[in-house]
């Protein structure tokens, strides 16, 4: 009879050892590493382009005007910037960026080349060419490199707020207390430290900041979310007060349209809620405290006629985009060259064009200031860089729209953090391409536009997994 196998005896285990396991085999399929989290050293790296932004916190002499012309403290921030990102590739002896953004920038600074040494005057050319490669290709990929995580990511346009919070401080005094430049006979419109030569300046940078503020307080992220969501909703009351009283029509569109694709990017619940809380919030600071009304309604119904009944300054505009379209008529492949502009205009010119416009007020006595450009960054390229520069300059914004949006779609898909992020970049990036229609580079706040480009396309090359690991 067989014995039950229960009363069998069992070997003993064998004792614990203390030698380290042994690693496992490689699989074929390795897993991407997946870059460290940004710590204190990382945000160190930020501060050449955080200074970038924070000084155009201080007052230029003469803004705008002959007196301004030369580097600023803004542009030897972003100059030390890129220095840094280039030792710190160097140093590394890495290929930092995908082929197709190499491509994307590679063409830039062809189309740049070859308007410059077909202009006219190539010497006169030559400093133009050295502002786009700043604005257009070097301090975006600077943003783009030096940026490990969203935390790198926040930290940076938490500069982008503070800037536009300080700016808006000053044009809103500027409003209340009558010492802004001149509007409508009184000196009212805010215009920050940038002056009245530079009529534009602070309301771009206000609409960056309300475009960098907006995302977190729709989608905070996690460690934040109980204090950042309030914080963020009363800078934006602020801000959009300070873009009230700025009264410029193009800064009020292109903010508008950016902001509701942010918003319909969140969501249809978010977006229905925000839109609610954003049209009370307009509601209440504008109509309800009566701030500027009277004139933001005028300069709101004077939209509708810049086709109807176009004022002056309307029908100047009108004026330099022909002169610009007839510049690319006369040279369709290349243009007039860089920063040729000024030196084709009147003979491009209709008639009609005046031969400046007006500025005063803020610190400024009365002052003509001539018109140097078209006013309109697409017309602009076309007309000095022609249908070579226009591909390749345009084409490499709308790959970074593109990419941005796309890069936040996948995102979504994949329930990854750092949407905010994602958020931030696509509505700063949309609003660049809407302000580019009524607007071109130019002033200090130039400098801007390659950090807005950079955030756009940090995010459209970032993976959305790695970008959460903030």
């Amino acid at each position: 009879m067989t014995p039950p196998t229960t009363g069998a005896p069992v070997a003993p285990a064998p004792a614990a050892s203390h030698a380290p396991a042994a690693p496992p085999a490689p699989s074929a399929k390795t897993a991407p590493p997946v870059r460290p989290a940004a710590g204190a050293l990382d945000l160190w790296t930020l501060l050449p382009l955080v200074a970038t932004v924070l000084l155009l916190a201080l007052p230029v002499p003469g803004a705008g005007t002959p007196d301004s012309r030369g580097a600023l403290p803004a542009d030897l921030a972003s100059g030390v910037a890129v220095l840094c990102c280039l030792g710190r590739l160097l140093a590394r002896r890495v290929r930092p960026l995908p082929a197709g953004a190499v491509l994307v920038a590679g063409l830039a600074v062809t189309g740049f080349a070859v308007a410059t040494v077909t202009a006219s005057d190539p010497v006169t050319a030559l400093p133009g060419f050295v502002r786009y490669l700043q604005v257009f290709v070097l301090v975006p990929l600077a943003v783009c490199l030096t940026i490990r995580d969203a935390r790198g990511f926040r930290f940076l346009t938490a500069a982008l707020v503070l800037l536009a919070v300080i700016q808006g401080f000053v044009g809103v005094r500027q409003f209340a207390t009558g010492t802004g430049a001149s509007y409508m006979g009184e000196e009212v419109r805010a215009v920050g430290t940038f002056g009245p030569g530079d009529i534009m300046g602070m309301a771009t940078v206000v609409a960056y900041g309300m475009l960098a503020a907006v995302p977190y307080a729709l989608c905070p992220p996690a460690p934040a979310r109980r204090w950042l969501r309030p914080c963020t909703l009363l800078v934006t009351a602020g801000l959009v007060v300070a873009l009230a009283v700025s009264f410029s029509r193009g800064s009020w569109i292109a903010t508008a349209l950016a902001a509701l694709t942010v918003v319909a990017l969140t969501g249809r619940r978010t977006a229905t809620r925000s839109l609610l809380v954003l049209g009370a919030l307009s509601v209440v600071v504008v109509g309800g405290f009566g701030i500027g009304s009277d004139m933001v309604r005028e300069r709101l119904s004077s939209v509708t006629d810049v086709a109807r009944a176009p004022d002056r300054s309307v029908n100047d505009r009108y004026a330099l985009w022909e002169a610009a379209g007839s510049m690319w008529r006369e040279r369709p492949a290349t243009g007039v060259g860089l920063k040729a502009f000024p030196e084709f205009r009147d003979g491009h010119a209709s008639i009609g064009l005046s031969s400046g416009s007006d500025t005063e007020g803020a610190g400024q006595k009365f002052r003509r200031q001539a018109l140097l450009s078209p006013h309109n960054m697409y017309l602009l390229v076309l007309g000095e860089q022609g249908l070579i520069g226009f591909v390749t300059v345009v084409g490499g914004w709308l790959a970074v729209l593109v990419a941005s949006v796309r890069a936040l779609f996948l995102a979504r898909r994949r329930r990854a953090g750092a949407i905010d992020c994602g958020l931030v970049a696509v509505g700063l990036v949309v609003w660049q391409t809407i302000d580019f229609l009524y607007a071109d580079i130019g002033g200090p706040t130039t400098v801007l536009t390659g950090v807005v480009l950079g955030l756009g396309a940090w995010w459209a090359l970032s993976v959305p997994d790695e970008a959460a690991g903030a």
